[in-house]
């Protein structure tokens, strides 16, 4: 654990945690952690803004700009997963990395030809750490992922946001 200073002051202690992954496409990137325990159609965001507009959603009306969306699994055809997925690359609203539990091969397909970092298989102890914000690099390519815990109590870091997702507890279905 280490303590952020300016001029003198602590501002926010922190303690990083790594955890092994299995690299699906290579790449690093590194961003706000967006979780959601419903697997993702990237059609169904838009590319002006990242946000998800699918009615019901876990993560309908947030955006995946700029974040490690950590989810299920994809959901869609290969038409309209990939067509999402080069939208948000075009317009600069893509996810900088993501982590899933169940990777299908159109989502796999769409984050080589797109570069967008992805992982699975990871440790579960990643899970039971992770928040909604948390701060989160992967890096694809050494299969490890940094969880960045902060706060006046980061060696607890009990206090959760949004959807827990809970690797083994969903069904297969693909929507």
């Amino acid at each position: 654990m280490y303590h952020r200073r300016l001029k003198g002051r602590v501002l926010k202690a922190e303690r990083s945690v790594s955890f092994k992954c299995h690299k699906i496409a290579g790449g690093r990137g590194r961003g706000e952690a967006l979780i959601s325990s419903d697997a993702i159609c990237f059609y169904q965001t838009d590319p002006e803004t990242g946000k998800i507009f699918e009615k019901g959603h876990a993560l309908e009306g947030q955006s995946v700009a700029n974040k490690v969306v950590i989810f299920r699994g994809g959901k869609g055809s290969s038409v309209v997963q990939g067509e999402g997925l080069h939208q948000l690359r075009k317009k600069g609203t893509a996810p900088q990395a993501m982590i899933v539990e169940d990777p299908d091969t159109t989502l796999v397909a769409g984050a080589v030809i797109w570069r967008i970092p992805l992982v699975d298989r990871v440790e579960k102890g990643f899970y039971k750490q992770v928040k909604n914000g948390s701060e989160v690099q992967v890096d694809a390519d050494r299969e490890r992922i940094t969880l960045t815990i902060e706060g006046s109590n980061a060696s607890a870091h009990s206090a959760r946001k949004g959807p827990v997702l809970q690797p083994g507890r969903h069904s297969k279905s693909k929507d």
